[in-house]
């Protein structure tokens, strides 16, 4: 950590009102983002894609749960993982708190994987999460929103993901996909994000960027590598190395 000047309070307060301005540059462009993105042109989803949940087999449409809008967070969990990713857990720590609100816009917000329905739910239950989280195994979905990737995808380096082609080898990547029903029961596709993408959506990043330290990622291999499941904190150090995965990358 550098040592800051130390100042008096009318030099931090003409430094601090020079930084808000340029925050309200950046919070300006980003409401401008948000109006662009709503005005992208949607695809109609014609493949009758079925997960596996609690309440049994399930179409996309189905997922809705009576709203119109439905956002799925790819999360990292292969059939042959004993458990999740552990910085998509790092993530899905910040839904449950969002659920009751985004209900009130209209909005439903669950988790897409594909492992086994089995997996998830046992896993599920040790996070003590809340939100719903269904099973696309055996099924295209994952592969068709580039969350997953073939083996034979990976040994041509034909991979696609984040809309261009994976500079590694993954079997399984993260993002979020959104879709709208209409009236007429009629599905489409409007919004899918992957890698720093969904930064957004892990709000404890948001707390560290105002933090004296920030993100204070420098001294590890790669960023997020201290994350670990949040009942693994004392007991797997943050010196130990972890598996790189997609959400680390510098890619938008």
């Amino acid at each position: 950590m550098k040592n800051n000047p130390i100042v008096s309070r009318e030099e931090w307060l003409e430094a601090r009102k020079s930084l808000l301005r340029r925050e309200k540059e950046l919070t300006r462009l980003r409401d401008l983002l948000s109006a662009e993105r709503r005005t992208l042109p949607w695809v109609r989803i014609d493949k009758p894609y079925v997960f596996e949940g609690p309440q049994g087999r399930r179409t996309l449409a189905d997922l809705f749960d009576g709203s119109s809008q439905l956002m799925t967070y790819h999360f990292m969990f292969s059939p042959s993982w004993p458990q999740g990713c552990a910085s998509c857990s790092f993530l899905a720590d910040h839904i449950d708190g969002a659920l009751v609100h985004l209900k009130q816009r209209d909005v439903k917000l669950m988790a897409v994987s594909r492992a086994p329905y089995s997996q998830l739910a046992q896993f599920k239950r040790r996070m003590g999460w809340q939100f719903d989280w269904v099973s696309s195994h055996g099924t295209d979905f994952n592969y068709d929103f580039q969350a997953s990737h073939t083996p034979q995808d990976i040994s041509n380096n034909t991979a696609y993901y984040n809309y261009e082609l994976l500079e590694y080898p993954a079997e399984e990547t993260h993002g979020i996909s959104v879709f709208y029903k209409d009236a007429a029961g009629d599905v489409f596709h409007t919004y899918s994000s992957y890698a720093r993408g969904c930064e957004m959506f892990a709000n404890t990043y948001n707390f560290l960027d105002i933090a004296p330290k920030g993100r204070d990622e420098g001294r590890f291999e790669f960023p997020m590598a201290w994350v670990r499941h949040h009942d693994r904190y004392d007991t797997d150090p943050v010196e130990s190395s972890v598996t790189h995965n997609i959400l680390d990358e510098e890619t938008a």
